[in-house]
């Protein structure tokens, strides 16, 4: 499947991109080089290859990069008062939010 100029002129008028002719151009031939890479990608038998997590898991142990799921220190009523006075509507420590479903 290729890239046409009018793909390009209709893809940058959606993006409400200008483009000029020699920028559409370049613009084909850069995403028609883009779907080449695609369809040499596609054609490589990959049957019996297990897929990767991480693409450094065939190098190295790679471990999920989460903090310790512990609690936080608990507030004192100083300290969320302060963190409550930006709020623009508050109830017994809580945020009021507007109702955005009936």
């Amino acid at each position: 499947m290729a890239i046409t100029q009018d793909d390009v002129s209709r893809v940058a008028r959606l993006a409400r991109i200008a483009l000029s002719d020699p920028e559409q151009t370049r613009m084909e031939n850069e995403l028609n080089g883009i779907l080449g890479l695609i369809e040499q990608l596609q054609a490589v038998d990959t049957t019996g290859i297990e897929p990767m997590a991480h693409p450094l898991s065939a190098h190295q142990d790679i471990f999920a990069r989460l903090r310790e799921d512990t609690p936080a220190p608990a507030q004192s009523a100083k300290q969320r008062d302060q963190l409550m006075a930006n709020a623009p509507a508050s109830e017994e420590g809580l945020f009021l939010v507007p109702k955005v479903i009936e």
